[in-house]
């Protein structure tokens, strides 16, 4: 039988108000360091996707290499999916803790396998099979990454500041993708193309495989969160999350959905297409378009947590719908900057889309992580946004690649982009205003099976 828990508006309950600043650092970096990892290696692949259709592929067409690599990359993101309702469901009945463990142990496995993996000359077939089994491997770890961190983060976060506590999640992926893209500049420094396509090309999946052990041992040191404690203590954990998504959180699922679309392409074109489209479409050589993405992510180290602090002082509508239109009135007008050539036409260009996606990857995480309650936060987040990256961030490079080849427009990116800057908008425009709520919510409330006479809560 549920009952209800006393509401007190002048001193709402709120269990992370409570965390120590020594607690939430180490919540920061546990949260960030899974985050990192995967992104690393997964921008490090499609930074040299290039080299690993030559070893894994046969080379009788540079071209249908190419898209067969970028096809891995796809096939990847469509087991994301199953990944996520494993993990979601996972966190939201175990805690978030039990998930970030396992999947930084998927992830380690994985990128350790695929450094080690034989290439089309050695093995023939079986280099690009066991290539995607490694990439599936990856795919279902990253279903559970986003909504792990992202619930672990929110609800170790002080309301106050969720937004900049939320914002340090992509922190963690913009510094995978600098390291990324640093690596693979001072491999093309340190390498010529031949060496780096005999053995060079492993060297950052098996550094990226020693940055998993790392993340695993701060993981295995970390607690669960407050508000899942208070969920476990209310007795008002779900028995069946995504059940309970689908019936009761149908509206917060799709308005996650068209946030994480507008983050997911952004991100995806900009920090992964775009290298490639510079060295294919521009004429850039490899190390500059490196280095370029380089600098255009530490510019997002800076701006994300701006970005975050914004939306705990302005909220997270403001913040992102600012970012939603920009995108669309500026992106065809960058792409045609970019078609001029020049070394500071492009820098300019890039730089702001840059800065544009580092705002939404400031606030989108603490956004969505506030419109679900506590018994379903991490299976909601999770499937939407792995279902998003899914069917249309991962099928971005592929895509983007295959249209510019059949219509010879190098503005595809650039029409493509403002066409997921309105899909912000009128998703944005759907959602309400929730900064400072509290995580505790009356759907949580409802479920409780016990009375708490200390806890207050507020009930929206």
């Amino acid at each position: 039988m549920s009952t209800s828990i006393p509401v007190s508006p002048d001193q709402p309950f709120e269990p992370s108000d409570a965390v120590s600043a020594k607690s939430l650092r180490k919540s920061v970096v546990a949260g960030s360091i899974g985050v990192l990892v995967h992104w690393f290696d997964w921008a490090v692949y499609a930074y040299m996707a290039g080299t690993i259709a030559v070893v894994f592929f046969p080379e009788s067409n540079h071209t249908a290499g190419l898209l067969a690599a970028f096809a891995v990359f796809a096939v990847s993101f469509f087991v994301r999916p199953i990944g996520a309702v494993i993990f979601g469901r996972l966190g939201d009945r175990l805690g978030r803790k039990t998930t970030l463990s396992i999947v930084i142990i998927g992830m380690a496995v994985a990128t350790l396998a695929l450094g080690l993996l034989p290439g089309y000359e050695t093995i023939g077939i079986f280099a690009p099979i066991l290539l995607i089994v490694t990439r599936i491997v990856q795919g279902l770890a990253a279903g559970g990454e986003f909504g792990s961190a992202a619930a672990f983060l929110g609800e170790f976060s002080p309301r106050k500041r969720r937004g900049f506590g939320c914002s340090w999640l992509e922190f963690g992926s913009l510094l995978g993708f600098l390291l990324a893209s640093f690596a693979v500049f001072l491999l093309n420094l340190a390498f010529p193309e031949e060496t780096i396509v005999a053995w060079a090309w492993r060297i950052p999946f098996l550094f990226t495989a020693l940055l998993g052990v790392i993340g695993l041992y701060i993981r295995l040191k970390i607690e669960d969160t407050p508000d899942f404690e208070q969920l476990k203590e209310l007795q008002a954990v779900s028995h069946a999350p995504v059940k309970e998504v689908f019936q009761r959180n149908r509206r917060e699922f799709l308005q996650t959905c068209g946030i994480e679309i507008f983050m997911n392409v952004t991100f995806y074109v900009v920090l992964v297409y775009l290298l490639t489209y510079q060295e294919e479409t521009i004429g850039f050589d490899a190390g500059r378009a490196a280095l370029l993405s380089t600098l255009a992510s530490a510019l997002g180290l800076i701006v994300v947590p701006l970005a975050g602090i914004a939306s705990d002082r302005l909220g997270r509508k403001p913040v992102l719908m600012f970012a939603a239109i920009a995108q669309t009135a500026l992106s065809v007008p960058l792409f045609l900057l970019m078609q001029v050539g020049s070394d500071w036409a492009v820098f300019v260009s890039t730089f702001g889309l840059a800065f544009l996606l580092a705002i939404v990857l400031g606030t989108h995480a603490v956004t969505v992580v506030e419109l679900f309650p506590t018994r379903t936060r991490q299976t909601g987040l999770s499937i939407a946004y792995a279902v998003t990256a899914a069917l249309f961030a991962g099928t971005a490079p592929y895509l983007l690649t295959w249209l510019i080849g059949i219509t010879g427009n190098a503005l595809v990116p650039g029409w493509f982009l403002l066409v997921v800057g309105l899909v912000g908008v009128v998703t944005v425009w759907t959602i309400p205003e929730t900064r400072g709520i509290s995580l505790i919510k009356e759907q949580d409330l409802n479920t409780a099976t016990v009375r708490l006479p200390r806890a207050r809560a507020l009930r929206s």
